[in-house]
């Protein structure tokens, strides 16, 4: 009876392919961007500080215990949301692992994952500080701002997993190209201005925390000011790509990204309007985390690192192999 190849060769099990490699960075974007989504549930429901101290859920307990006063509901909300922290943990662990089993070996690919574990280990330390200061706003805003950065990095590990490793050459003219870089920046000021926004505004997390002593609407006026700056470098953007000639992908990005955001302004102008609904929240912050893949997707379209290298079998004939 032949052995099958798989049994003949146990190694090739250590080495993951290219395709489930690249499943793996696709399920950590999902994570990284779904553990922002279910932190804001934690806060909606007044459940941040359900687990009162940290990294125990209770005094000298891990997990919740019966809290004859409140009971258990807050509790378990939060401590749903640090088990999935940890379930985030092992899958970027997992990522990395893959990338360093990976063959060939590649430097940037390893780089870029190794980011992810390191940026769940910065996040739970932030976390635990976001407790024990009894979800002071600033903390707050500071806890979430690592998600959408690490949301940007997986988003990019995807891209480099299956492209070359040569240096990034731009496929837009360098005035856009510079364009983006300042669109990213602007982007990013837009995350903290919404951070600024919910430290002021009505979910703490917690009814007792004390809130940013700013006026809610000088805030959501400031972050809509900074959306609209983002919106007209994007309409920019969309122009002078009509007349540089963009290709097929690169559009196919850039109408994404527009799409996405014009659904998270009006997401947001809706929100603001009925009073910051609790389900809205929730909705506005998975919408913060598309427009970042989003745009670190249009960003990834933009430049070409040339055709990945494909590794050659340890059994394949030396004459395959050099035609290769």
């Amino acid at each position: 009876m032949p052995v099958p190849p798989w049994l003949a060769r146990p190694a090739a099990l250590l080495h993951p392919t290219t395709a489930a490699l690249r499943a793996l960075a696709i399920a950590n974007v999902v994570a990284q961007a779904g553990i922002a989504v279910t932190g804001s549930i934690v806060r909606v429901t007044q459940s941040g500080l359900g687990c009162p101290t940290w990294p125990d859920c209770a005094p000298g307990s891990l997990v919740p215990i019966a809290d004859p006063t409140s009971g258990q509901v807050h509790q378990w909300i939060e401590f749903g949301n640090r088990l999935l922290g940890g379930a985030v943990g092992v899958l970027s662990a997992l990522v990395l692992l893959g990338a360093l089993l990976a063959r060939p070996r590649r430097g940037r690919v390893i780089r870029l994952a190794l980011t992810m574990p390191l940026g769940v280990v910065l996040q739970a330390v932030i976390g635990g500080l976001t407790v024990r200061t009894q979800l002071t706003w600033w903390t707050v805003s500071l806890h979430f701002l690592p998600s959408p950065a690490l949301v940007w990095l997986a988003v990019v590990l995807v891209r480099a997993i299956n492209e070359g490793d040569e240096p990034a050459r731009p496929l837009i003219p360098r005035p856009l190209r510079a364009l983006e870089v300042l669109m990213t920046a602007v982007l990013a000021l837009v995350v903290v201005a919404g951070t600024l926004v919910t430290g002021a505004g009505p979910h703490a997390g917690d009814p007792r925390t004390p809130r940013l002593d700013v006026p809610v609407a000088d805030l959501v006026q400031g972050h809509s000011d900074i959306v609209f700056v983002f919106v007209g470098m994007l309409a920019a953007l969309g122009f002078a790509l009509r007349i540089a000639g963009g290709h097929r992908r690169l559009w196919r990005r850039f109408w994404l990204l527009g799409a996405v955001v014009l659904a998270q302004g009006a997401l947001g102008m809706i929100q603001y309007w009925l009073g910051v609904p609790d389900v809205m929240v929730i909705f506005h912050v998975l919408g913060a985390t598309l427009v970042v893949a989003a745009m670190a997707a249009l960003w990834c379209e933009s430049r070409d690192r040339g055709a990945r290298h494909h590794a050659v079998p340890a059994d394949t004939p030396t004459h395959v192999a050099a035609a290769n």
